[in-house]
């Protein structure tokens, strides 16, 4: 019996089109999905008679073999990058959210919502990342109580994983100290936004971390004035205070143990009249004396906290951002101090002193 094989180098007819679909349709009503996705997956479209399915199958569990089908885009060659082939110094997520274990100065355990920013370095011959990496490397860690040494655990997992040179891991949290009132003996809650931030850049590993310092701002000249009017003609007056903010961000200097508390105790006793949590009127009457003791021009802040960080042997490099949001004039008096390369930069991110704004 002779077989005659049509020959595989000529153009097919629409009649043999139309029987191979009807061959390929009959054949996969009878096989399981997963072994018809192994077959080729674009043809699922067509396996289904034209038309995408609506159902959504539950029970279905890809193998090794499909994930092995499965595009991956992203991490294409780089015949795929769109745009010049140039390096990206950050590429990563932000504001990836989970719950996390801290620990606080007098040994107490905390959970607190953190919202975590992760980058790495993407050389220029790289299509992109997969970006669900960094994620994961947090939830592998998520269980431990956060110090820089586990933040650079998760830093090392996925700097291995994804294959990069540099790498950064950014926490933003909201931290909790009960307060004292000044007279009264009332307490309350204050929060304060900290960062905490580790840098792997060239080799070379940074702790920096960063502090929202919320205080009350009393203008010196604005009091003397006050007070000229009240000596010289009995004239009622009051100066201008304000509600001012100070962002310290600091490089913790080698193996050194700098507690968030003893930072916040740092920029207090650099500017005592922070703002306050409960108060009576004996409260009130304080913090206005208190205020009138440490009258402060955005200068003197940025200096005073200058003083401060360069008294802690735990500090190396730091800079001060520091904003007093005048109730006098219709806009804000600013200063930037910075000691050491790590922060020092000529150019100043355009939204940096609104991002000072105490949202309360």
């Amino acid at each position: 019996m002779t077989i005659h094989t049509p020959a595989i180098d000529r153009d097919p007819a629409r009649s043999e089109a139309e029987a191979a679909l009807a061959l390929l349709r009959r054949w996969a009503e009878q096989t399981p999905a997963d072994e018809v996705a192994t077959l080729d997956p674009a043809l699922g479209v067509v396996l289904a008679g034209g038309a995408l399915r609506r159902d959504y199958p539950a029970g279905f569990r890809p193998d090794a073999a499909y994930k092995a089908t499965l595009p991956d885009l992203q991490n294409g060659p780089s015949s795929l990058i769109r745009g010049a082939r140039a390096t990206i110094q950050h590429v990563g997520i932000s504001n990836f959210r989970l719950p996390l274990h801290y620990r606080t100065r007098d040994g107490g355990p905390v959970m607190l919502e953190t919202s975590v920013t992760g980058t790495v370095s993407l050389e220029a011959e790289k299509k992109g990342i997969n970006m669900s990496r960094i994620m994961r490397s947090f939830y592998t860690h998520a269980e431990r109580q956060f110090s820089f040494g586990v933040i650079e655990a998760v830093l090392d997992d996925y700097r291995r994983d994804l294959d990069s040179f540099d790498a950064r891991i950014q926490m933003r949290l909201s931290w909790p100290m009960r307060m004292e009132s000044l007279r009264s003996g009332l307490s309350g809650w204050q929060y304060y936004d900290i960062a905490l931030e580790l840098v792997d850049q060239g080799g070379v590993r940074k702790r920096l971390v960063h502090l929202d310092y919320v205080y009350s701002s009393t203008c010196p000249c604005s009091l003397e004035l006050s007070e000229h009017a009240r000596a010289t003609r009995g004239q009622l007056a009051t100066p201008h205070a304000q509600r001012s903010v100070a962002r310290l961000s600091v490089e913790v200097a080698g193996d050194a143990t700098l507690w968030f508390e003893d930072l916040i105790d740092l920029a207090r006793r650099a500017i005592p009249t922070e703002t306050q949590v409960m108060v009576k009127r004996e409260d009130e009457q304080a913090f206005a004396e208190l205020n009138a003791a440490n009258p402060i021009f955005v200068e003197d802040a940025a200096r005073s906290f200058c003083a401060a960080l360069r008294e802690d042997g735990r500090i190396g490099d730091f800079r001060v951002v520091a904003s007093h949001q005048e109730s006098l004039h219709s806009h804000d008096a600013v200063s930037v101090l910075t000691e050491g390369p790590t922060f020092a930069s000529s150019s100043l991110d355009p939204h940096l002193f609104a991002s000072l704004i105490h949202r309360g």
